[in-house]
């Protein structure tokens, strides 16, 4: 017997009784429940599929998931159920309110970024916290805003959501990336968009709420829009807007005022930065002094890494007269930098300094840098052996 599909008749069913038509164990504590009639939507059309519970005699099953098996809309619950008991069944509305939600949001953006653009929804993911849709074209971000400011505007008109099987499928003009033969199902906001589609929407666009746009990027060859509808968009929100005060109580700025004070800071910053540049060099300069004429040279401090660590060697080697050799403490490990005259290959030198004293590293014929994790005393027998 077809089961009755309570949640094309009413997408807004949350509460309905029925008849147990089949029950099947699948091991691991989970049993395949059919019935007579549901409300609980199998998973399809990117929308996952209701949760709740079935209950009879007084005892609440949990139904974990449902999808269709065999074209048939199957409650995955935790416990078996009688065949033919009859059970009253609840959705856990508040999950498939918010998947209505976001589903019909989807809709919308789909339907205006196709309207605008021509572009086709080539994939969607409903996730936890957000709304993935990818399209087969190129967008910006400067794009999205009259997109979304389009969308809500269709919300706040609060209009009605048609479904239907058409009898001339030819005759109606909806949006497809593909051509569909058969009883084909359409959902349409009239206005906005039109498309052939087997999941539950919302009645009416008011009940979305809201629809924010979050982020687009490129992918494979056209983007990927992360969006969130109704209750997921006011919360991103609401984070946004936590996350900003905290930011403009940090910086003694306005709220309205946070990306002038980062600006400000960045420019202070990038300036202390050159200072700090400057002071380096300079410092590196004085130590040079001391190896000038020496031939090749070690030297040991602590705290400078990467390029600081490279132009402190560099300095040293154009005094010296031969090799350059600096070790330089940060934390747990010494960062190394190494130069040698032209002619000579240091890749040799790394690879057994390396081996010898549990680093890493490389670079050049003249010159090498990494990190090795012994101490000091080591690392000084360790250079002596290679001659330096």
């Amino acid at each position: 017997m077809q089961t009755r599909e309570l949640y094309y008749e009413d997408p807004m069913c949350s509460r309905f009784t029925a008849t147990v038509t089949a029950c099947q164990a699948l091991g691991g504590g989970r049993f395949a429940v059919t019935l007579d009639q549901t409300a609980f939507f199998p998973e399809g059309g990117g929308q996952p599929g209701d949760r709740g519970t079935l209950t009879y005699d007084g005892a609440a099953v949990p139904v974990l998931d449902t999808h269709l098996q065999a074209g048939e809309p199957t409650h995955l619950c935790a416990a078996p159920i009688p065949v033919g008991e009859t059970v009253d069944g609840a959705l856990d509305w508040p999950h498939r309110f918010d998947l209505m939600q976001q589903h019909a949001g989807e809709h919308l953006v789909s339907g205006e970024i196709h309207r605008r653009f021509g572009y086709d929804n080539v994939g969607f993911h409903m996730g936890a916290e957000l709304v993935t849709v990818d399209y087969n074209g190129l967008l910006t971000w400067q794009d999205l805003a009259p997109i979304e400011a389009a969308v809500n505007a269709a919300v706040w008109q609060d209009i009605p959501c048609r479904a239907w099987y058409p009898e001339d499928l030819a005759a109606e003009h909806y949006r497809s990336k593909k051509a569909l033969e058969g009883p084909v199902r359409l959902v349409q906001f009239a206005g906005c968009d039109t498309c052939a589609c087997c999941g539950v929407h919302v009645e009416r666009t008011g009940q979305i709420g809201l629809i924010k746009l979050l982020s687009v990027m490129k992918f494979r060859t056209g983007v990927r829009i992360e969006m969130a509808c109704g209750a997921r968009a006011l919360a991103v929100v609401n984070a946004q807007l936590a996350q900003n005060r905290e930011i403009s109580q940090a910086l003694s700025a306005k709220p309205d005022a946070t990306a002038r004070a980062v600006a400000r800071l960045q420019g202070e910053l990038a300036e202390l930065k050159t200072r700090l540049h400057d002071l380096e060099n300079e410092a590196a300069a004085r130590v040079a002094e001391t190896y000038a004429g020496q031939g090749s040279a070690l030297h040991f401090t602590s705290g400078l890494a990467g390029d600081a660590l490279r132009r402190l060697c560099l300095a040293i080697f154009e005094t010296c007269g031969g090799r350059a050799a600096v070790f330089s403490q940060v934390g747990n490990v010494w960062q190394y930098a190494i130069a040698a005259p032209e002619g000579q290959d240091l890749r040799p030198v790394a690879k057994a300094m390396n081996a010898a004293l549990s680093g890493r590293g490389g670079g050049k014929p003249g010159f090498i840098q990494g990190a090795v994790a012994a101490d000091r005393d080591a690392i000084a027998k360790c250079v002596s052996k290679m001659n330096f």
